[in-house]
């Protein structure tokens, strides 16, 4: 038996993904007969009678089409699609990412594409909001039909807004075109240009889905009339009923009576339906069993702590196995594997597989990832961290307790956005942990004894100096031009106030322990901050944040140190 193919909408936020869905809907309810068209929980299912009456001439042969018809997912975007998951892949069949024709690729269209690539998903773009577009005039008609009618001036407008997405979305990696001008829909994606709100480039939409899934899909769209396998879409309360599961049933039969076992981080829930429940003329009535796929809300006992994405399986028999089973694949996603990295947490299971996969593949270690909101033990777990770079959580879609001073906790809607400010913080925590290893390093300088400024020669010797080079600090050992120690520095004065450092182009005093003037050091002479060994080697390291003044000091510093060791600093 070949089930319908499930279809989700996705793509970044006021593009258009509900508008567009209900003008499908629509379009469907006013071209079928009653009943034609079931809108079940969570779903809308349009039946292959109701896609032949809307799309017309358009299916050049509709006696070739077994599919029964296609059931849309009422609740659109990418967390949707998340949820939609079952194991080794994703329940949607197919997907429709929706753009808006003047706003082109933006944050969440990035992350849908990231997502579609990443589950393998078949997909084709509606350009939608045509109609927004300078001198557009609606005409009757297919597609094609309205824009060739459109003056010259708007026909240019609509291809130069559609080359530069096709521009746009080759650099993501994707080859795409006008669905009349592709070529090979095995290589090439089908840009739809459509109006939501005049239903224009519906029919087109719905015929190139259908192509697409009676094309490429049909041998995984055969359902078994075994027991149901289904994922949670959403968990609801329902007035006088309690808790209640939205689901999606992929393959199989579910019965009243049926007894389930859903997923969960801790363990499987283990429990009977009480009753299916699908829309009827405008409420809610039981149905005794429904065959996949459907939309379906299922009314059960202890189902409190279930969360969005966990797949259910129907299991008369061979429970334990289910269980089992079931158990594996939540765990699948619950990873706890990494010795070290970040803490990631997120509203659902899809989400956090969605987000863990998108980390994986940018090689970012996670040493957990859980479902729900972030806890104490979540931020005792990432603090715990001893690399800087782990010290953070990254959340989607999840509330936060108070983190500790030295914790990052990045939270967002968007799972691309999560990732692009993880990237940022962690440039910027880069550089910051370089200045701080920078900071404890001992830095060149180079400074030369002025004349008549041999302030006392002895006791300590304090003398004049003018830093030419670098930088001078307290408690740095300096050394001589011709290699001969020249004291450490004990302190350093400007009228007579004592500062912590001088700069280059600074005339300060400097005193020196241990040391006698005109005996081991005159007026004229060079000095050298003796930058040690294992300090000059972790400097080389650091290389591009040093000025080219530190780096050429260090270069006269090793020319002094190589006169007696040759391989100093190498």
């Amino acid at each position: 038996m070949i089930r319908q193919p499930i279809c989700v909408f996705m793509g970044h936020v006021d593009h258009g993904k509900t508008s567009l869905l209900d003008s499908l809907r629509h379009t469907a309810v006013a071209k079928s007969e009653a009943g034609a068209i079931t809108q079940m929980i969570s779903s809308s299912a349009i039946s292959l009678d109701t896609i032949k009456s809307i799309c017309g001439s358009l299916i050049k042969d509709p006696s070739k089409i077994k599919l029964p018809g296609i059931l849309f997912i009422d609740t659109p975007g990418h967390a949707a699609f998340t949820n939609l998951r079952k194991r080794g892949g994703n329940l949607a069949d197919l997907a429709v990412l929706v753009i808006d024709i003047n706003e082109g690729i933006m944050p969440q269209t990035q992350e849908s594409i990231e997502i579609l690539k990443q589950y393998k998903t078949p997909f084709i773009i509606a350009l939608n909001k045509i109609d927004l577009l300078q001198g557009w005039r609606e005409k009757n008609g297919s597609l094609l039909t309205q824009i060739e009618e459109q003056a010259e001036a708007v026909k240019q407008l609509l291809d130069t807004k559609l080359y530069e997405l096709v521009g746009k979305l080759y650099e993501t990696g994707l080859n795409a075109d006008r669905f009349d001008r592709v070529t090979d829909f095995t290589k090439q994606i089908a840009i739809v240009p459509c109006s939501a709100i005049a239903a224009t480039g519906v029919p087109e939409l719905l015929m190139m889905l259908l192509g697409l899934a009676q094309k490429f899909l049909e041998e995984s769209l055969k359902a078994s009339d075994g027991p149901g396998k289904a994922t949670v879409l959403e968990v609801k309360e329902e007035k006088g009923v309690g808790k209640v599961l939205d689901a999606i049933l992929y393959d199989g039969i579910i019965r009243q009576g049926d007894t389930i076992v859903i997923g969960d981080p801790v363990s499987p829930v283990v429990t009977k339906v009480r009753s299916i429940l699908v829309p009827e003329k405008s409420k809610l009535v039981s149905a005794k069993e429904i065959n996949a796929a459907a939309g379906i809300r299922i009314a059960a006992p202890d189902i409190e702590r279930v969360i969005p994405g966990v797949p259910l399986a129907v299991a008369n028999s061979d429970t334990g196995r289910i269980k089992e089973e079931l158990q594996k694949e939540v765990e699948s996603v619950m990873l706890d594997t990494d010795n070290e990295g970040v803490v990631i947490k997120a509203e659902s299971l899809g989400s956090l597989e969605a987000l863990t996969r998108l980390l994986k593949d940018k090689g970012v270690p996670i040493k957990k990832a859980s479902v729900g909101n972030i806890t104490k033990k979540d931020i005792a777990d990432a603090s715990a961290e001893k690399n800087p770079f782990y010290k953070v959580i990254l959340g989607f879609n999840v509330k936060s307790e108070e983190p500790k001073e030295e914790l990052k906790i990045i939270s967002n809607n968007v799972i691309y956005a999560i990732i692009e400010e993880y990237d940022k913080w962690m440039a910027e925590e880069k550089k910051r942990q370089e200045k701080k290893a920078l900071d404890a390093l001992t830095m060149p300088g180079k400074m030369q004894i002025l004349r008549e400024c041999i302030f006392r020669q002895s006791n300590p010797c304090v003398v004049g100096v003018l830093v030419q080079g670098g930088s001078v600090k307290a408690d740095v050992p300096l050394i001589k031009a011709d290699g001969g120690a020249a004291g450490t520095i004990k302190a350093i004065q400007v009228e007579r106030e004592t500062v912590e450092k001088a700069e280059k182009g600074k005339e300060v005093a400097i005193s020196l322990p241990g040391i006698t003037a005109k005996r081991q050091i005159d007026e004229d002479d060079i000095l050298y901050v003796d930058v040690p060994e294992k300090d000059f080697k972790e400097l080389k390291k650091y290389k591009h944040l040093l000025k080219e003044e530190d780096i050429k000091l260090l270069k006269e510093l090793a020319e002094i140190k190589r006169k007696t060791n040759p391989l100093w600093g190498v």
